[in-house]
């Protein structure tokens, strides 16, 4: 009899340790289901998040930072995300491999900048045909089938500046020139535009133009070489953002005192040349504005609405008198 009652209660234990699992495994498969269904509640929910690619020209570079943040800004009142890419150095190569890369990672949209180049046209096409709308910045490529570009009127701005020359030089001068890159279409068209107006303007000449490679350091390098070369320059002109600060740094390697100097956009080390007097004047673009209306832009293209296929951003003129304007301003 007690061999029954202890058989009994043994299997009554295992009864209870079996519906104890039996429970433990349906309790962890609810929560599993419930687990996985969120997951793919918050994947709806990222995918809703459009994701754009902001490609730079060069990644560590003041100008292309405040793309980046005015990118940035508007995405936040759009409810985007920015990815911001670019090489170390400046190389459209790796400019071309980034866009490659995110085309196949199926970005929602993608800002480049141009770099007139036949295989990123074509690139820019299969972009398009997978259904990424592309958007070109700071420089086009017009012959792609880019949706808009949003930036300086690269020409325009060329001209701007011959014209601030000229105005400021006394009538004549040998004139050299500092471009950021040989290979960039902005800085040919910046050139293109001055050029213009230096050879309908008696009395002035371009002596000589170098790449500083988008680089402080080349652009000293170029100025020194440049000055010892043509002992006539009187005037010297840089057109991407490092190159004044470089143009001045050049000078005194060459020793070489009271040339004008002019330059491109406004960091910190230009107002400070300025307000110095060893830079005379400085066209300033408008870098933050370009990323906030070029995310701005891709909002009006996947709400459907229509938008303009060139936006062209202002620039203006930074002198000793609107540096202090600037300063004396509330």
């Amino acid at each position: 009899m007690s061999n029954r009652k202890w058989t009994l209660g043994l299997i009554s234990i295992v009864l209870l340790v079996f519906c104890y699992f039996i429970f433990q495994f349906v309790s962890s498969t609810v929560k599993i289901d419930h687990l996985v269904l969120q997951m793919e509640q918050g994947n709806v929910e990222d995918k809703s998040i459009k994701s754009v690619v902001l490609i730079a020209q060069e990644l560590d570079n003041p100008f292309w930072g405040m793309v980046e943040k005015g990118a940035k800004e508007a995405a936040l009142q759009l409810g985007m995300q920015i990815d911001f890419r670019g090489p170390i150095r400046i190389n459209p190569s790796e400019q071309t491999k980034l866009l490659e890369q995110s085309i196949a990672a199926k970005a929602d949209a993608i800002v480049v900048q141009g770099i007139k180049d036949k295989q990123y046209d074509l690139l820019i096409s299969k972009a398009i045909n997978d259904g990424i709308p592309v958007i070109t910045v700071d420089a086009d490529e017009p012959a792609s089938r880019r949706l808009a570009y949003v930036g300086t009127d690269n020409r325009e701005a060329g001209k701007r500046m011959g014209e601030l020359v000229i105005k400021d030089a006394g009538g004549r001068g040998h004139i050299g020139v500092i471009i950021g890159s040989e290979l960039a279409d902005n800085q040919q068209q910046r050139l293109e535009g001055f050029r213009s107006i230096i050879a309908s303007t008696p009395g002035f000449e371009i002596v000589a133009v170098r790449s500083s490679n988008i680089s402080r350091i080349q652009a000293a390098k170029q100025t020194e070489a440049m000055l010892n070369q043509y002992a006539s320059i009187q005037t010297m002109v840089g057109f991407s953002s490092l190159d004044a600060v470089g143009i001045v740094e050049g000078m005194k390697a060459a020793k070489r005192a009271g040339l004008r100097v002019f330059g491109f956009d406004d960091l910190e080390e230009t107002k400070q040349g300025i307000a110095q007097g060893v830079i005379l004047a400085s066209i300033v673009q408008q870098p933050e504005e370009i990323g906030f209306k070029a995310v701005h832009l891709l909002g009006d293209y996947f709400k459907g609405d229509v938008f303009p296929v060139q936006l062209f951003t202002a620039t203006d003129i930074l002198d000793i008198t609107h540096l202090k304007s600037r300063v004396n301003s509330p």
